[in-house]
């Protein structure tokens, strides 16, 4: 097949942004659907896309209806009831998967695939700059906006390396032929595709088998589930605190400020410095390290690259950091994440109040995991709860951000719309404000920035 364009059904999802911009960078015409304008979408028409936000076949650019020529992408979470996919199917287009055309794509060079229940963004972006910015070099295709790149596409006109997130929903992973393989965690998610635990953990167990003969997997210690390898494939394990092949020594934290040593077969590298100081991000920083050790990057350019990384957009982004108010948002949306959040800051800042404002993303894992999800906001000194975003669902009958609140145990606790949380805000005294969640609570993230910029100047 002769592409000449490509069209995407749910062009501003993250994962699909990139392919995007990927075939933008090749030359071709890119259009493409998606629900709701966002600054993405608005970015990518300014890099040469056409976008448009209502399901209208008359919509679609002349230049995407040759079915000899286009090439369209969707993602799962687009139902097949859309009237556009259904012209497409109609008239013979070739019709592909978002994690099916990246397979495609990345067949032919090294892919380093990070995949994982939560961290898979953080590690796969700090991989991704540690490779960049040494004399190794890659390509990457992140979930994430990268700070100080300002994209989720990494192009390198050297190097085969591509650095590749490994996304679990839908089983997308299972595209994917991994030259090296990373897992940060395998904790159940998306029950509503797997239907069990043991269902969602054995996804990731497949995934292992496809890692290329003689390859590597580098595996978070304690992850509960059997690896299964082709011959040759080599297996090293990596912890923060808890051992392993490769984990972290003399761990210091105090001042905003986070430096561990760096110790694994062959190497031994002290006082690196994480350049996003939370206490999860060391683990995540063992994970990028050892991969990038393996692939040739020096000790020198590895504390070089974890000093001078920035992280992704909406992964523990601090928005303000001042002595007397932090702002900080991050993408956290399973219990695990939450926990791993939550604790991330009371260690940065000890015995300073912690307000959680939260929006749970989707019925079916509210409905899942509420015993959890109320144990991990637990944890915070004070709970602002946002009604559940629903994405790609319908709701739930009883299925509330209520039943979530109902079991929290702190006394501190409200439920707020979240038009209403700007003044919900203005009427409390708060320090620090984490804001969690992977629905459109990002919208409310400048508004809340700005009430606490300006608050002492009213």
């Amino acid at each position: 097949m002769d592409i000449k364009s490509v069209y995407f059904i749910g062009a501003g999802g993250i994962g699909m942004s990139a392919l995007l911009r990927y075939f933008l960078s090749k030359g071709k015409k890119v259009a493409g659907y998606d629900r709701v304008s966002s600054g993405l979408t608005e970015k990518l028409n300014e890099e040469g896309a056409e976008i448009h936000y209502e399901d209208n076949v008359s919509l679609i650019p002349v230049y995407c209806r040759n079915a000899e020529e286009t090439l369209v992408v969707y993602t799962p979470a687009v139902p097949e009831s859309h009237t556009e996919l259904l012209w497409f199917m109609e008239h013979g287009f070739t019709i592909m998967k978002r994690a099916s055309v990246l397979g495609e794509i990345t067949r032919s060079a090294r892919g380093i695939c990070v995949a994982g229940t939560h961290g898979k963004t953080t590690t796969s972006s700090m991989i991704a700059h540690l490779l960049k910015q040494s004399h190794v070099d890659c390509n990457a295709f992140l979930g994430g906006i990268l700070k100080g790149y300002d994209s989720n596409l990494m192009l390198s006109a050297t190097s085969d390396l591509t650095v590749i997130e490994a996304d679990e929903f839908d089983r997308s992973f299972h595209r994917l032929t991994p030259y090296m393989a990373v897992i940060t965690s395998a904790d159940p998610d998306h029950l509503d595709i797997y239907g069990t635990k043991e269902a969602y953990r054995e996804s990731f167990e497949k995934f292992t088998s496809l890692i290329r003969p003689s390859g590597t997997l580098i595996m978070r210690k304690g992850v509960d589930m059997a690896p299964r390898l082709n011959p040759g494939v080599k297996c090293y394990t990596y912890s923060a605190e808890d051992g392993g092949d490769f984990h972290a020594e003399n761990i210091r934290i105090g001042n905003g400020n986070i430096f561990f040593d760096f110790a694994g077969p062959g190497i031994h590298i002290p006082d690196v410095q994480l350049g996003v100081p939370v206490k999860v991000n060391i683990e995540n920083g063992v994970a990028a390290m050892a991969s990038g050790w393996l692939n040739g990057v020096t000790p020198e350019e590895l504390k070089a690259g974890m000093a001078s990384f920035a992280g992704p957009c909406r992964r523990f982004d601090f928005r303000i950091k001042r002595d007397d108010k932090v702002l900080i948002d991050d993408y956290a949306h399973h219990p695990v994440e939450l926990s791993s959040s939550i604790l991330s800051v009371k260690a940065l800042y000890p015995g300073r109040k912690l307000t959680g404002i939260f929006q749970p993303h989707l019925y079916s894992r509210t409905r899942d995991f509420v015993d959890d999800f109320a144990a991990a906001l637990s944890l915070l000194d004070e709970l602002i709860l946002l009604d559940i975003y629903p994405a790609r669902e319908e709701p739930i009958p009883g299925v509330s951000s209520e039943i979530i609140l109902d079991k929290v145990t702190i006394a501190d606790k409200v439920l707020c719309r979240k038009e209403q949380l700007v003044d919900c805000l203005a009427n409390r005294e708060t320090d620090i404000v984490l804001m969690l969640g992977a629905g459109d609570i990002d919208r409310l993230v400048e508004p809340v920035q700005y009430l606490f910029e300006n608050q002492n100047k009213m």
